[in-house]
């Protein structure tokens, strides 16, 4: 009895405990960090006088495919329709590429699968796996390798298409527009480059920021990089470029009606003062006035004096004289509407600004009333800016103050003699010790004049486009926060940053950035060099520059 009880009692207990361990959750073993390793490939790598059809990649566990119309980078390129890449969903242990086209005789092929290929569990990607095949008889065996960035911004952006293409009797600079390169490759994620497996000879080589994929250059849209000479090989093996956008080959848009004292005159390219001329006939009182928009490129051509249902523009595009009817329908009602431009709190340095809507042709500062914290009035001027679009208003600024601005009516009138509402605006002034001063020495060996930059959240802060006494540049009065120093040379003195053309063989000004970021405080004084021929002084012994990625051994096996 008591031996029977005691079984009961043990039985009881290893149910409870196996319940137990039922209900528990699992602590699971290390997380996987490992990629995939290609264990077999069929046909070998580097197989010469290639025939298949197909070529399959097996893996040591479960894979997917990520992105790979965007990771995959095949040279010389084959477009979508001339391969299919499986599994094109869910997993599988091997990655099968069919082509649907004959390849080129005589030639080394390069698949670079980039990233793509990632195991299932923990999306751990097989970096930059690359296939070698020859539909002859050797493999070639070449390289040219570089770094690309961009010529003017800071930041540089990933997934450049480099190109090469064969120069002969036959080659002219316009095949970029019109040919695909024999060889491409990509940045991928990353500024650095790597062509392999090339033949001799002489190439020409750019970059391009693809945005179709079609390995044509789009001026419209893609930026550039190039180098004028021809690359010899195997003489040349390293070749940096930098990136600029080229300015839009000008050209005019269709005007379109605003309202029946409005048009818009829309443009693509930079306008350069292109002549354009309203040719209806119309009465003596017709008057007009144009405005440049600040955030698109198009003009505002606004008139008045006339009530009319249409309106003709001649026009010089390309190389002969058109006229376009603008028809009046559908108008979209406005009226003016005055609104700051100046936001939180009015700098020092700075002045008061407002915008409007319509253009204002008249300003009267009898009609401007400002005054301080203590209530006293303070003189005041109003200053039209010249697109008609902006007002200053100018006064004496103090630090640690406040100021109420009161616009009368008739202080701003319009084009059409229209006037403001009586209008009040309140801003403030920070104290002295609120700002901080960088102050800049900067030392660069050029015989061209220079322009230098202060930026703040990609916004210019501060500018000087002409030469400062010992080249020390004083920025005060600044806000708490992060800026960036960028120095473009100025060969033509004009006093802007120009860019490059590929046709016309220029390469875009110089542009060079402090190596880092000044981290300024209120109350701070920050003094700096700006060495550009020894601008990265003080790396962290964790920082180092970047060489060009080395592409490693393929890990399969034949």
């Amino acid at each position: 009895m008591r031996l029977a009880l005691n079984f009961i009692l043990f039985t009881g207990l290893l149910l409870s405990t196996v319940q137990c361990a039922k209900r528990a959750s699992p602590t699971g073993g290390p997380k996987d960090s490992i990629p995939p390793v290609l264990i077999n490939a069929s046909p070998k790598l580097n197989t010469i006088f290639f025939d298949k059809e197909e070529i399959n990649l097996t893996f040591n566990e479960y894979i997917t495919l990520k992105d790979i119309n965007k990771q995959l980078i095949i040279s010389p390129p084959l477009n979508s329709t001339q391969y299919k890449v499986y599994p094109v969903t869910g997993a599988s242990k091997k990655v099968t590429l069919k082509l649907l086209d004959t390849l080129l005789d005589n030639t080394t092929y390069t698949f670079n699968f980039g990233e793509s290929i990632t195991d299932f569990n923990e999306s751990n990607p097989t970096s930059y796996l690359t296939y070698t095949l020859s539909t002859g008889p050797t493999i070639d065996s070449l390289y040219i390798r570089g770094r690309v960035t961009d010529a003017f911004e800071l930041e540089t952006e990933r997934f450049i298409s480099l190109q090469l293409y064969p120069v002969d009797s036959t080659y002219n600079d316009s095949v970029i527009y019109t040919q695909k390169p024999l060889y491409v490759t990509s940045t991928l994620d990353t500024t650095i480059y790597r062509f392999q497996n090339l033949k001799a000879g002489n190439y020409a080589i750019i970059a391009l920021e693809d945005k179709s994929g079609n390995y044509f250059f789009d001026q419209s849209v893609d930026k550039i990089g190039y180098k004028k000479e021809l690359i010899e090989l195997p003489k040349d093996s390293i070749i940096d470029l930098r990136l600029f956008k080229e300015r839009t080959n000008f050209f005019w848009d269709q005007p379109y009606f605003v309202n029946d004292h409005h048009i818009i005159l829309s443009y693509y390219g930079d306008r350069d003062n292109e002549p354009f001329k309203m040719v209806s006939n119309v009465p003596e009182s017709f008057e007009s006035l144009v405005t440049q928009s600040r955030e698109t490129d198009t003009l505002n051509y606004w008139f008045k004096g006339a009530e009319l249902d249409s309106l003709q523009f001649e026009f010089n595009i390309k190389d002969s004289l058109q006229i376009k009817t603008v028809q009046f329908n559908n108008p979209t009602p406005d009226s003016l509407v005055i609104d700051k431009l100046t936001s939180g709190s009015l700098r020092l340095q700075e002045k008061y600004e407002l915008k409007s809507n319509l253009p204002i042709t008249l300003v009267n500062s009898e009609q401007v009333i400002v005054t301080n914290v203590d209530s006293i009035q303070i003189p005041a001027v109003l200053k039209l800016q010249e697109n008609y679009d902006r007002v200053t208003i100018d006064f004496e600024v103090i630090p640690n103050d406040r100021y109420e601005i009161t616009l009368l009516p008739n202080a701003l009138v319009d084009f059409w003699g229209n006037t403001n509402d009586t209008l009040v605006y309140r801003t403030s002034t920070k104290k002295i010790e609120d700002y901080g001063n960088i102050f800049l020495r900067v030392q660069h060996q050029s015989p061209h004049p220079y322009i230098i930059e202060l930026l703040k959240n990609d916004d210019v802060i501060r500018r000087f486009d002409t030469p400062v006494e010992g080249n020390n540049y004083r920025f005060e009065l600044l806000d708490a926060g992060n800026y960036r120093v960028r120095l473009i040379e100025d060969p033509n003195e004009n006093k802007l940053w120009d860019t490059g053309s590929y046709l016309e063989k220029i390469q875009p000004e110089k542009v060079i950035y402090y190596w880092k970021e000044i981290d300024l405080r209120a109350n701070w004084d920050m003094n700096e060099i700006f060495n550009t021929s020894q601008n990265y002084p003080d790396l962290p012994e964790s920082a180092t520059a970047s060489g060009v990625l080395e592409v490693q051994d393929n890990p399969a096996q034949p």
